[in-house]
């Protein structure tokens, strides 16, 4: 990448010095103190220059409409390390490796979680064109520890209890700005479910996955 920004380092169940988290950062739909453990958030985590560098490198790439069994999602994506058969409901090899583009965002993530680069084997880059959503759910269960990168347009990242409840809504909503990073850990993880609300612009999504020891 064109120059490094400084990253902050953090326990993986810990928000980092300078991550901001939804009192500083959002409107709260119901008002949660602490916030789960393990949700890290940090704006401004790439430069300006850096989050163009990545999109000339994304707009190259193949991506495809994502793929749910029979059903197919506006949003296009591509994997490296990995790529899940909602099929078959099983983690099976993607053909690429992560690739040499993504490694310098790839160590300061893992810089700023404290979790090594090389457990983040996966990754995975999503478009989000206007009006497209992501709906209720968890990361499957494949993986442990997730983190990403918001390029591009900013997006609404919203969070409920896991189980839901029946009727159960938004519990707090995180605005992810461009260039911001989050991190699930934890309780974060594996404790609530996430949704993007549809998005406004044009947007793109960088996420890193760690293998779950029990896969």
């Amino acid at each position: 990448m064109a120059r490094a920004a400084a990253a902050t380092k953090a326990d993986a169940g810990r928000v980092p010095r300078g991550t901001r988290t939804m009192p500083e950062q959002g409107k709260l739909f119901t008002a949660i103190t602490p916030l789960p453990d393990g949700l890290a958030y940090r704006t401004d985590f790439l430069a300006p220059e850096e989050e163009a560098e990545l999109l000339e490198s994304i707009r190259a790439l193949p991506l495809e409409e994502a793929r749910y069994k029979a059903w197919r999602a506006r949003r296009r994506v591509v994997s490296y390390g990995g790529q899940y058969d909602f099929d078959r409901n099983e983690l099976l090899p993607a053909a690429e490796p992560v690739p040499p583009f993504l490694e310098p965002l790839r160590e300061r993530v893992a810089a700023w979680t404290r979790i090594s680069a090389a457990d983040f084997s996966y990754a995975l880059i999503a478009e989000y064109r206007p009006g497209t959503q992501l709906g209720w759910h968890r990361d499957v269960p494949s993986f442990e520890h997730v983190a990403g990168v918001s390029l591009g347009g900013p997006a609404r990242m919203r969070f409920r209890p896991y189980p839901p409840r029946p009727g159960g809504r938004t519990a707090f909503a995180l605005e992810l700005e461009p260039r911001a990073a989050y991190a699930l850990t934890g309780g974060a993880r594996w404790g609530w479910q996430h949704a993007i609300s549809p998005t406004k612009a044009l947007r793109y999504s960088i996420t890193f996955r760690t293998l779950r020891a029990e896969s």
